[in-house]
């Protein structure tokens, strides 16, 4: 069991930065793959990076390639995304998700999802 907590969205001007995290609970998360997703209203959820447990593993959607940077802090029990030149095309919804073993794109094979939080790049 995982508990996810989306956090660190908001406004910003294009060509600017911001990093978001995502709080998780569960004593099992240190051993969970991870992953952001993001989603835009009339839009399917989108794919944008995935982080294996040990960090050793990571994949970036072609948009955000270059530009993002997952990561995660185990003893924290945190995972997060630096977001770099951001563009009105990274105006979503953003969400991470949580799976044992899965660290492919395909969003219906995370288990546990956060409830996500807005990030809005102004042109």
């Amino acid at each position: 069991q995982v508990h996810l907590v989306e956090s660190g969205g908001g406004l910003v001007q294009a060509g600017g930065s911001l990093r978001l995290s995502c709080a998780a609970s569960g004593r099992t998360f240190n051993y969970y793959s991870m992953a952001w997703f993001r989603q835009t209203p009339g839009k399917e959820r989108e794919f944008v990076a995935t982080i294996a447990w040990n960090s050793g593993y990571v994949h970036y959607a072609d948009s955000v390639k270059g530009r993002f940077t997952i990561s995660r802090d185990n003893a924290k029990n945190t995972l997060y995304l630096q977001m770099g030149s951001l563009g009105p095309e990274d105006t979503a919804v953003y969400y991470c998700a949580a799976d044992p073993y899965y660290t492919g794109t395909d969003e219906v094979q995370y288990d546990y999802w956060g409830q996500g939080t807005q990030v809005t790049v102004s042109s």
